[in-house]
């Protein structure tokens, strides 16, 4: 019984300086997903804890890149916030598939609402193109809370690559896949065709409907038309035997 309750004991000690060590780490303010493509566009969430037990947090402000900056950017209501969308010139102009960009977002702000004790509010954006030429977008972040308290989520990774006490949200970027994710919305990848015995493709299963549907029209055709047929036999043969002489 002694081993087992020491056992014990340790188990519960290490879950405790795991969750301890953890704790932090989920507090930051970060970004979700985390990862996107490049070249692409995306919708994130920035999510913002309340860190504090006596205070709420009243405002966020999200700082955009200027040197890899976003031709697109909207967002999402949030109820209860309001939000601010600020564009600005860029330091110098960046060449983009659309056009040289003179000017982009570089800041957006929710204000208005409340994250209490305990809470976390997601604040959506979709945005793009992201760049191709860097593997990172980092947004520097700015918490207000009701006390006055200002937290500015702006640090960048250390030099020996741990993370720093007020780490910036950071989106990742990754090369593109081969498929094309502007397809996903069509009809042929929605309802994609079904696998033959064989392992070939067979036609999409609407194709067997609609041939369902054209052999039963043309089965109820005939068998109307044999119905009407009989009918006819039976009236001439009643007329015959009525001709008949008793």
């Amino acid at each position: 019984m002694s081993v087992m309750r020491r056992t014990a004991t340790v188990l519960a000690a290490a879950t405790a300086i795991t969750a301890g060590l953890a704790l932090p780490a989920l507090a930051h303010v970060s970004i979700n997903p985390g990862t996107a493509e490049q070249g692409g566009f995306s919708k994130v969430a920035f999510r913002v804890p309340n860190e504090r037990d006596d205070a709420s947090t009243v405002k966020v402000e999200v700082s955009f890149p200027t040197d890899h900056p976003l031709a697109f950017v909207s967002v999402k209501p949030v109820p209860g916030w309001s939000v601010k969308v600020t564009e600005g010139k860029l330091p110098k102009p960046v060449k983009t598939e659309y056009g040289d960009l003179k000017e982009a977002v570089t800041k957006v702000v929710w204000s208005g609402g409340k994250i209490g004790k305990g809470e976390f509010q997601e604040f959506e954006v979709s945005m793009g193109q992201l760049p191709t030429d860097t593997d990172q977008l980092a947004f520097p972040t700015t918490q207000t809370y009701s006390g006055g308290e200002v937290v500015k989520w702006a640090d960048a990774l250390k030099a020996d690559g741990s993370e720093a006490e007020h780490p910036a949200p950071t989106l990742k970027l990754t090369p593109a896949t081969a498929s094309d994710s502007h397809h996903a919305g069509s009809p042929s990848a929605a309802a994609p065709a079904s696998a033959s015995a064989d392992g070939t493709a067979a036609a999409p299963s609407v194709s067997k409907v609609a041939a369902d549907s054209s052999s039963d029209g043309t089965a109820r055709l005939l068998g109307g038309a044999g119905l009407v047929v009989g009918v006819i036999g039976i009236v001439i043969a009643a007329l015959a035997l009525r001709r008949r002489p008793s």
